[in-house]
């Protein structure tokens, strides 16, 4: 079933009113007719709808069903992901969405191959968030994540207190009690924050000041990952815990 996302003001009543680019993947791309179901997402919650109405600008979806369809964790993930090149952002943004995570915030850190002018940071962002989009459409999730700016790691060091449990996988930690330990102590309800480092690790001086604002530093096992294999491997491991533990909403 197609999953699409609508704005509050869109909301009439038992009704949502579907115009713009919506309308026309609905009418002219699916070519829907009246009768045909789809689902809504709005105000992070989806309903089961009806097309009951389609007019030359506007179709008219009657809700059926209310939050017919809750799919987020019952926890809230943020992902730090330290700026890689070429197209692995577009990878760990796309399947880290379809796995749960709430927001992504790409991070310039001092290993970082890539660097991008302000302009390019723009153009970047606008096309990552398209890429989230597309990425909770197609995995029925209740929410479009964000894609925040790109910040420097000073920046976010600022912002490990804003959760209630900041994990840091790193390729020196031994064992994994630690992982193990942070799994244990996760609650419904949490903010997690996660911090990946780019392709060339993390230098000596963001690890220890990542830990020494509150990061829990942690295993992901004895093999040595990829950047985008670390992201997706951290979200899937939290997502697997808290669905396993925690439940749904």
């Amino acid at each position: 079933m197609f999953n699409f996302f609508i704005d509050a003001s869109n909301k009439n009543g038992d009704s949502y009113h579907i115009s713009g680019d919506n309308y026309n993947h609905i009418k002219n791309v699916l070519r829907m007719a009246v009768g045909d179901e789809i689902l809504v997402s709005c105000d992070s919650k989806s309903d089961l709808c009806q097309i009951s109405q389609i007019d030359s600008d506007c179709i008219i979806a009657k809700i059926i069903k209310e939050n017919a369809n809750c799919t987020e964790l019952p926890v809230s993930i943020t992902l730090f992901q330290g700026l890689p090149k070429s197209d692995k952002l577009e990878l760990i943004i796309q399947k880290t969405v379809e796995l749960g995570v709430s927001e992504i915030v790409p991070v310039e850190m001092k290993n970082c191959v890539v660097k991008l002018d302000e302009k390019k940071k723009t153009n970047k962002v606008t096309r990552w968030q398209a890429i989230s989009e597309s990425a909770a459409k197609q995995s029925k999730r209740n929410v479009i994540p964000k894609i925040g700016n790109v910040i420097p790691f000073a920046d976010m060091i600022n912002l490990i207190a804003d959760y209630d449990m900041f994990l840091v996988p790193y390729e020196n930690e031994n064992g994994m009690k630690a992982t193990v330990d942070a799994l244990g102590k996760i609650k419904s309800g949490m903010r997690i924050g996660v911090l990946i480092g780019p392709e060339g690790g993390f230098d000596d001086f963001e690890i220890n000041k990542a830990v020494q604002f509150g990061g829990i530093p942690l295993s992901l096992g004895k093999r040595i990952l990829r950047t985008e294999t670390a992201a997706i491997a951290t979200v899937s491991l939290l997502m697997l815990y808290s669905e396993m533990n925690l439940g749904g909403d």
